[in-house]
């Protein structure tokens, strides 16, 4: 900007444009490298998340709490004699899940997906109920940054889908190729096996995916939780915190899509979600529902937040997830 002086003795003040504009952009940069740095270090980095405690939208019931915090699924997770496995991953992750063969000799196998920050045996939840109601064997991964498998960011789903397949050969490998394998997923977890159930190379013993409280994509439940939590668009910053995940954790938001999945599946998918659900509405389930290629089903649960469907309606879940797998797994 500069100052000259006319010939009435006035200033009169020249701007000079091009220096402003780099200037603002160098500003908008700035702030935009700022910011994708501090979303990866909120979301995606692995570490403890203060930003959901206290959270409004994953507030559960008194009986939904009783049941996660004292239910008998925990002491029964407690006595089961579960044999570690170890698997490395094919960017060279050392990854750790836990076998359980069926109390009676069967072919039946369901590998059981966790949520964000959580890890594997808390789906001990779901776990007693295939092994001790359907005589299923159980194996419960930890995906990869959570519990003992290594990993210093969160897949959301992406990696976690060819780690769930490179899993999947390698039980059929100990447990034969006539091995019939469903997938269970909740919420990330659910999101990790419609990732996987598009994929060329998901294993032919894969028979059916029960995915409960999915989203679309990784993109689409950014957008969401940014409006919703810090009443922010989308474009810039979830883009170049997209990009950041890309240099860091190798994929981006938009391609970590289970909606893209889905729409080439033909492995049968039988969907299930709370409408109370505010952290992930139930409206992500039902568009991935109405795009699924292959057979498809869905349970919505009224009044159920996310992930709280089993506690609010568990024999109708477990009734419904029972006729479903019936038809597939023989």
């Amino acid at each position: 900007m500069l100052i000259d002086i006319n010939e009435k003795g006035m200033r009169k003040i020249k701007i000079n444009w091009k220096k402003l504009l780099v200037l603002f952009a160098t500003v908008f940069l700035v702030i935009q490298v700022a910011g994708s740095f501090f979303f990866y270090e909120l979301a995606i980095k692995r570490g403890p998340k203060e930003f959901l405690q206290g959270n409004a939208d994953l507030e559960v019931s008194e009986q939904s709490m009783d049941l996660y915090l004292n239910g008998d699924w925990l002491q029964w997770v407690r006595s089961q004699k579960f044999e570690p496995l170890q698997l490395t991953s094919r960017d060279g992750l050392q990854l750790s899940g836990y076998y359980l063969p069926a109390s009676k000799p069967t072919n039946k196998l369901v590998i059981l997906t966790h949520g964000y920050l959580g890890h594997a045996k808390q789906m001990g939840l779901f776990g007693q109920f295939y092994h001790n109601e359907l005589n299923y064997n159980i194996f419960m991964p930890d995906a990869r940054g959570h519990g003992k498998s290594e990993g210093d960011y969160y897949g959301f789903g992406w990696p976690d889908r060819l780690d769930l397949m490179d899993w999947t050969n390698l039980l059929v490998q100990k447990l034969g190729p006539q091995t019939e394998v469903a997938y269970h997923g909740l919420s990330m977890g659910a999101a990790t096996v419609l990732m996987a159930s598009g994929e060329e190379e998901l294993p032919r013993q894969v028979k059916a995916i029960v995915a409960d409280s999915p989203y679309q994509s990784v993109y689409q439940l950014f957008t969401y939780q940014m409006h919703r939590m810090f009443h922010l668009p989308a474009f810039p910053l979830l883009d170049g915190t997209s990009a950041l995940t890309k240099v860091r954790a190798g994929y981006s938001f938009r391609e970590a899509s289970a909606l893209k999945e889905v729409k080439k599946a033909a492995v049968p998918i039988f969907y299930i979600h709370g409408m109370g659900d505010t952290f992930v509405p139930a409206e992500m389930a039902e568009e991935l529902y109405e795009q699924t290629s292959s057979d498809a089903d869905i349970f919505l649960v009224p009044n159920a937040n996310h992930g709280e469907a089993y506690a609010l309606a568990g024999d109708t879940y477990k009734a419904k997830v029972n006729l479903f797998l019936d038809r597939y797994l023989k």
